[in-house]
């Protein structure tokens, strides 16, 4: 990523769909954006951008600048306000209105005021993920940890790779993206698209040309087969198990089997698979230590994972001659829509709520759908619950992710416990069996 500043200047880095950004450019805005940072004492910045070319710019120039980037995960201002004390300011295609410094990124020529000094070999950018807690968790990733990575992808795809531009359906605000979408790109030199793509329609609407697609099971379970497919020579899963009657639909589609990737935020990536079948194992990357404690939890370590001791599994892994298996979670925190969401996190936000006096979330799977349910015990009996509902819910949406807003909802007096005075997860969740 030291590189990337002074890499030869002919190229298109990125685009907004007939729009190119050369590298001349690129390099020119972030030496320019760099020089402000500079001359400005704040030394943590927070980058809520909805461009990915513009997020580019930022990212490089606060690590040429000597700044320590933070990638809050969202661009949400309530949010933003809450952890005001993580950083000294904010660079962002948005216009915020803060306690702190918000300088707004845009697209435009900035003229160059002079070289910026080399990224510090110990540069990190912060990340922050759902705690077990509800509390966001800082996790630091080393900017040496994502050049490795960015090796790793090159070694398994970089034949495949060449010639394409790199399209996304993912959030470059969370690690998978980040590495995925803007890292690899930029480190193999291979131009990518700026805008997320949302929908199908988006998808092959793409100028014509080689593409490699970064997306999730959520995205890839929801394209219209109907529509014409593009020219995807990859397409990338992650952030969730791919069910295989869609990794079929996708590789019948494109004509090329799905690569999946299994990792976290902790860890980086881990393992990778392209299933010719459902039960393909995973196969971790060369590099990837995997051990089992006493307590029979498994531990990794890579060198892409700072931590001398390696990173606890949040998973619970069963492992072959060929391989491993994942087969579910230790934490509270669950996949919906291929996104982590904090169980703890939307208690803390209903227990906020002044008319909830006890609250608990839990996963509700409906077919093979999934979404939020809670179970809240109120102060007292209330009159209009349809009317609270739509209160709430318009409470939340500052805090809560769309994914991690509440679909299905039981009030009760008291919150069934088991003779330990635990929650009894049987009887929770039997009251979601019955329509309600």
């Amino acid at each position: 990523m030291g590189e990337w500043l002074t890499a030869a200047a002919p190229g298109v880095v990125a685009r907004t769909g007939t729009v190119e950004w050369s590298r001349q450019q690129w390099q020119q805005q972030v030496t320019a954006l760099g020089q402000r940072l500079l001359a400005h004492p704040g030394q943590r910045w927070a980058l809520c951008f909805e461009d990915s070319y513009l997020f580019s710019v930022a990212l490089l120039a606060a690590l040429h600048a000597g700044k320590i980037p933070l990638i809050p995960g969202h661009c949400r201002p309530s949010l933003l306000a809450e952890q005001a004390a993580d950083f000294d300011g904010v660079l962002s295609d948005k216009a915020f209105t803060l306690s702190c410094p918000v300088w707004q990124v845009a697209g435009a020529d900035e003229a160059i005021s002079g070289p910026l000094p080399l990224i510090a070999p110990d540069a990190a950018v912060v990340l922050f993920t759902s705690g077990s807690t509800g509390t966001p968790r800082q996790v630091i990733k080393p900017i040496a940890s994502l050049d490795e990575e960015a090796r790793w992808l090159d070694r398994l795809w970089g034949d495949r790779l060449q010639g394409c531009t790199l399209i996304s359906s993912v959030t470059h605000q969370h690690l998978y993206g980040l590495s995925f979408r803007v890292v690899m790109p930029m480190a193999l030199g291979l131009p990518f698209d700026s805008r997320q793509v949302c929908y199908s329609e988006q998808l092959v609407a793409q100028p014509a040309g080689r593409l490699a697609f970064i997306s999730s099971p959520a995205f890839l379970r929801r394209i219209d087969f109907s529509l014409t497919a593009p020219d995807c020579r990859l397409t990338v899963s992650a952030g969730g198990a791919l069910p295989w009657a869609d990794a079929q639909a996708v590789e019948r589609w494109t004509g090329y089997p799905v690569e999946e990737i299994y990792g976290s935020t902790e860890t980086s990536a881990i393992a990778s698979r392209s299933r010719s079948a459902d039960r393909v194992p995973w196969q971790p990357f060369s590099g990837v230590q995997l051990r089992q404690d006493e307590q029979n939890n498994w531990w990794v370590s890579s060198a892409l994972i700072p931590q001398p001791q390696g990173w606890m599994l949040d998973d619970k892994l069963v492992f072959s001659a060929d391989g491993f298996q994942l087969c579910g979670r230790h934490d509270r925190i669950v996949k919906i829509e291929d996104k982590r969401v904090s169980l703890s996190e939307i208690e803390r936000r209903l227990l906020a709520l002044p008319q909830v006096a006890d609250a608990v979330a839990l996963q509700v799977v409906r077919g093979d759908r999934s979404g939020i349910g809670v179970v809240l015990v109120l102060h007292q009996a209330e009159g209009d619950l349809n009317a609270l509902k739509r209160q709430w819910r318009h409470e939340l949406q500052r805090w809560l992710e769309p994914v991690a807003m509440p679909r299905f909802w039981r009030v009760v007096d008291i919150i069934p416990h088991n003779s330990q005075s635990k929650r009894a997860w049987p009887q929770i969740q039997e009251l979601f069996y019955v329509a309600r």
